[in-house]
């Protein structure tokens, strides 16, 4: 991979090679375990029947070479865009876990990342310097073949910290791989929404169009979410009203990422021409 100046985006270019580092944790709860391996120290889910089982080591690699008949060695990182720092619960997180738990079934490795817990700074660069630790998320975008962001919805509109996450991956525009491709090229995404009232889609559209310019291929119904519609009520976490709608569209959700992730690695899209 290589960095480049392609040229201003909004009021800043990109400059200067990526280090990569470590990850924080987040809150998942008892049903996930904290695992260290170098690079990259991060929380990993690997559901199997009896308990948890911790991912293969981590790797950096260009995407599309991933097997076509299994999910092994694919990689899935969760971005967690709530405003509550851990330990608070947070109620994206736990309908992001129910697409995670989906993709363990296909043997993908799943990653969480809660961004408000780390000091992500403003900019649209690859690395702001100065105790940025966006470039450890950046090192994880780079190992995953299927990213997932997850937002609440706030004013009818992604969370601010889901701004914050789509401005510092906007630097991967000018960043290729070996084949001279964007390195989001043969990557997959999807969005999970939560929040007691309406905003859904237009949060989903939002997150979805920002990802497709950046590189990113978005499948066909790749995003689940859960509210109650207009007015105010009660949380996910609160509430079973609409939980099966929304398990079941996050089980599709997932499926539908690794399918095309394996597509993708059979079928890669090329370099621009």
């Amino acid at each position: 991979m290589r960095d480049y100046d392609c040229g201003a985006h909004g009021e800043d270019s990109i400059s200067g090679a990526v280090e990569l580092s470590g990850v924080g944790g987040a809150g998942l709860g008892g049903r996930f375990a904290k695992a260290t391996r170098a690079p990259v120290t991060r929380l990993s889910l690997r559901l199997l029947p009896g308990g948890t089982r911790e991912v293969l080591p981590a790797r950096v690699h260009a995407a599309g070479r991933l097997s076509p008949d299994s999910g092994a060695n694919v990689r899935a990182l969760v971005v967690n865009c709530t405003l509550k720092r851990s330990p608070e619960p947070s109620n994206t997180e736990a309908l992001a876990a129910v697409v995670a738990e989906r993709l363990s079934e296909h043997d993908v490795a799943v990653d969480f990342v809660r961004a408000v817990d780390l000091d992500i700074a403003l900019g649209v660069v690859t690395d702001a310097g100065d105790g940025d630790e966006w470039p450890r998320i950046h090192a994880q975008l780079l190992e995953s073949e299927i990213l997932i962001i997850a937002s609440p919805t706030w004013l009818g509109r992604p969370s601010s910290v889901a701004q914050r996450v789509l401005e510092r991956v906007n630097a991967m525009m000018c960043e290729t791989d070996d084949e001279d491709r964007r390195v989001a090229y043969n990557r997959v995404a999807g969005v999970v929404v939560t929040g007691n009232e309406d905003g859904a889609h237009h949060v989903i559209s939002e997150i979805s169009g920002s990802l497709a310019d950046i590189g990113y291929t978005i499948p066909g119904q790749a995003w689940t979410y859960w509210h109650l519609g207009p007015g105010p009520g009660p949380d996910y976490l609160e509430e079973q009203r609409g939980r099966d709608w929304a398990h079941h569209t996050g089980r599709s959700m997932a499926d539908n990422l690794v399918g095309v992730a394996r597509a993708l690695s059979v079928s890669p899209l090329r370099a621009r021409g």
